[in-house]
């Protein structure tokens, strides 16, 4: 067996990471895939058909070049089963408070609540494309990016419409206290999931970028935070709706790259 490195500049999030796990998806020769997310690099274990495995990458447009290619022993590759149990964990954690959030969201009339819940949506879905996709027909994993790429962008779309409305209309102000209790709470969560990937002290490349996913979500937390903060301070509605438009901009440019595992 022989394993290649490939260096993809591009490759910066678990999205793209199922991008390339589909486009390699159905090389007999490919006995597993290994991603260094934080390095941008690949490690493809295969027989043979090398070729074909270029060829395929290249045509993803993140920039991929062969490294070196190197034998490689034989081994197993079975994915353990405490870390899908611990990926099954924070999907259910994040889809918890998505609803969580996006209930006071709108109860608060804070658009920065909503934004964030769409984004641990958004990472709920990450995590069930990989886990529902395993074993899986390509087909099936395409509807199942499609599906959650348009729902994620279509519940954007409306909070656009909704802060807009708010920018140039009556000002309507957030329940300040809400914000800061609730993100709080999202960003307890976040940093539990995070703790729980750093216990298992994996060395596998999903369960890294995963860790990496989540410690970008304590940043969107904590600018929710901040956001209340500013709302009381300064007796307005404008801090709620700019983290708002930043969010809700994060989730637009996630679902973007999830609708490219549909393709």
């Amino acid at each position: 067996m022989e394993k290649t490195i490939f260096q993809l500049p591009k490759m910066d999030c678990p999205s793209e990471e199922n991008l390339v796990r589909l486009k390699l998806d159905g090389i007999a020769a490919i006995r597993n895939l290994d991603f260094d997310l934080p390095n941008r690099q690949l490690t493809v274990f295969h027989e043979g058909q090398l070729e074909q495995i270029e060829t395929s990458i290249a045509e993803l447009n993140l920039g991929g070049t062969k490294l070196r290619t190197e034998q490689a022993d034989t081994v197993e590759f079975d994915e353990q089963k405490s870390q899908r149990n611990l990926l099954w964990t924070v999907l259910a954690i994040n889809f918890g408070f998505f609803v969580i959030e996006v209930t006071a969201g709108l109860i608060s009339g804070s658009m920065g609540l909503v934004a964030d819940s769409l984004d641990m949506l958004a990472d709920a879905f990450v995590y069930a494309i990989s886990l529902f996709a395993v074993g899986g027909t390509v087909a099936r994993k395409k509807n199942i990016a499609r599906l959650a790429g348009y729902f994620q962008i279509t519940l954007a779309f409306v909070g656009f419409v909704e802060v807009g409305r708010r920018f140039i209309g009556v000002e309507e102000m957030p329940d300040f206290s809400t914000m800061i209790v609730v993100s709080t709470l999202a960003l307890l969560a976040n940093a539990f999931c995070l703790y729980l990937f750093q216990k298992s002290q994996s060395k596998d490349a999903h369960m890294q970028a995963s860790a990496v996913f989540t410690s970008n979500d304590v940043i969107v937390n904590l600018g929710v935070i901040s956001a209340g903060i500013l709302v009381n301070w300064f007796d307005s509605n404008k801090p709620d709706l700019i983290i708002g438009t930043i969010v809700f901009a994060v989730v637009i440019r996630g679902a973007r790259k999830i609708l490219k595992l549909g393709k």
